[in-house]
Formats: structure tokens, C-alpha cells, sequence
């Protein structure tokens, strides 16, 4: 991999946020260092080409896992992926099961979010010189990522989930077992740690941002004996994380050349303030 470069020009149309060991499927892959408005992203971009895509990877705990869930800089890690030109956005990550349907090793694609999360600046359209944006979210995830997502993990032998919610938590501590049978017994199926403002960041910079999580635990709400702990969590992802690499290499082959959801017209009709990358 070569010295970082300084890029103010797009080099990517898909950007991949996930975890440690996704980054090695990328071919002639090169680390870019992106300066933005918000400070730096959690690592620097490596961008490199599958299947004749160029792809942006950014390790969103950093490449060490030197950042926490509630410290992530999720407004410059979205701005630096559109800032190198990705307009999709694709979204590993690693979740708790809040049902006995979905148990470990299970993947899903989330159709909805609740965000429970607080203290996180999780808008681009804070006060001047931005303006009052009202961005919709009814439908947090792009339509076409989800359909490619689930056609091409069946396809895999490896068939995602189609549709649930997933309910954000701060963190970094795992919930309570009363906490997580709240959760469950409001709709929620899966809980992780990162996907707000993550998915509403996306949707403030008109971008396609699709999720595909994995099952590490059974959350404690549903666990009998100690409940999750940090340990399991990074022995299952460990074990899954070069299966997941290949679906992902799979996804990636499969995205639109052409965007025709309503992602990228996200902030038709509305005043920003602000110019974006």
C-alpha cells in the first residue's frame, strides 16, 4: 500500500464503512487523507477497485479500533467518502439479536432505525452558514442497496434477513437485560452501536447508504447466564469477517452504475447554506 495522498478530486463511487479485515479485498488499493469541514474521518480512505468498481473503505473504528461508538466522527467520515465521489454507501457492521429468530451468524438487511443514542452531532445543519434543512427519513435506507444486498446474499448461500428494525445505542457498555427486553418489546430486532447518525448523516448528503449487519451475540435480554461480552463479539466477527469480505466483494459488483432511487434527490427543493463536496 502506498504513502497517503492528498485528494481533492472524487476517485470513488462506492464507499464501504466497516470494520477491521474488510479493506484487504480491495486490488491496487492506495490510502487518500481527506480534509473536511468537521475534522479528519476515523482513519484514512484506502481506495482501491473491485470488479472494475472503484471503492472507498473506511474503517470506522480506525484501522487500530481506537475509537468508541459515541466518539466516531461520523459527519467527516460521510462527508470524506462523497468528498472522493462515492454517492453509495455501503455499511457492515456487527449487532445483537433481540429474537431467538435471528441467531448468531445471521444477516440482515434493516429496513428501519430508532435511534437512542444522545450527544452525537448528528447533522450537517447545525446554524449558520448552514441553513434549516428538514431532510425525510421515513424510509432510512436506499432501495436499491437493499435489493441488491438481499439478491446477492442468496445468491451467496448466505440469504440476509429481509427487513427489521435496528435500535441504536451509545454505548460502549452493552444494555441491561431490562433494557434490552424494552427494545425488543418495542419492535426492535437487532441493537448495535453505530448506525445513528450514520444512516441520517448519509441521507443529509443525498446518498444511496445501505446496511448489512451481522449477528455477533445474543443480546442479554434474551441470553441466559453472564450476557454479551466484548470477547464473544470479536471471536464470531473474527471467525465470519472473510465470508462476509467475499459478500461484500459480491455486493460491490452488483450496485447500480446509475442511481435511480430517490437517495440522490434527498435535498431537492431545499436551501442547504452550504456547499457540498
Amino acid at each position: 500500500m502506498s504513502e497517503p495522498l492528498q485528494s481533492e478530486h472524487g476517485t470513488a463511487e462506492i464507499g464501504v464503512i466497516g470494520g477491521s479485515g474488510l479493506y484487504e479485498f480491495l486490488d491496487d488499493a492506495v490510502t487518500v487523507t481527506v480534509s473536511t469541514p468537521f475534522g479528519p474521518p476515523s482513519d484514512p480512505l484506502v481506495i482501491g477497485e473491485v470488479a472494475g468498481r472503484r471503492v472507498a473503505f473506511l474503517p470506522r473504528h480506525g484501522a487500530d479500533h481506537r475509537w468508541p461508538p459515541h466518539l466516531i466522527p461520523y459527519r467527516a467520515n460521510l462527508w470524506a467518502l462523497r468528498a472522493v465521489g462515492a454517492r453509495q454507501v455501503l455499511a457492515p457492521s456487527a449487532v445483537g439479536s433481540l429474537t431467538h429468530d435471528f441467531p448468531i451468524g445471521t444477516l440482515v438487511v434493516p429496513d428501519q432505525v430508532v435511534d437512542r443514542t444522545s450527544g452525537r452531532d448528528r447533522t450537517y445543519y447545525d446554524g449558520p452558514p448552514a441553513g434549516v434543512v428538514h431532510v425525510g427519513f421515513a424510509d432510512p435506507y436506499c432501495p436499491a442497496g437493499r435489493a441488491v444486498a438481499l439478491e446477492t446474499t442468496a445468491a451467496a448461500g448466505w440469504p440476509a434477513v429481509d427487513g427489521a428494525t435496528l435500535v441504536v445505542i451509545d454505548g460502549p457498555r452493552f444494555s441491561s437485560r431490562a433494557e434490552s427486553q424494552w427494545y425488543a418489546a418495542a419492535g426492535a430486532r437487532i441493537i448495535g452501536m453505530t448506525g445513528s447518525p450514520e444512516a441520517a448523516l448519509a441521507r443529509e448528503l443525498a446518498l444511496c447508504y445501505t446496511p448489512l449487519a451481522m449477528v455477533t451475540d445474543l443480546d442479554a435480554g434474551i441470553e441466559t447466564g453472564e450476557g454479551v461480552t466484548m470477547a464473544e463479539v470479536f471471536r464470531v466477527f473474527k471467525e465470519n469477517v472473510g465470508r462476509l469480505r467475499d459478500v461484500l466483494m459480491d455486493i460491490v459488483a452488483a450496485m447500480p452504475t446509475e442511481r435511480t432511487c430517490p437517495c440522490g434527490s434527498a435535498l431537492d427543493g431545499l436551501t442547504t447554506g452550504i456547499e457540498l463536496p
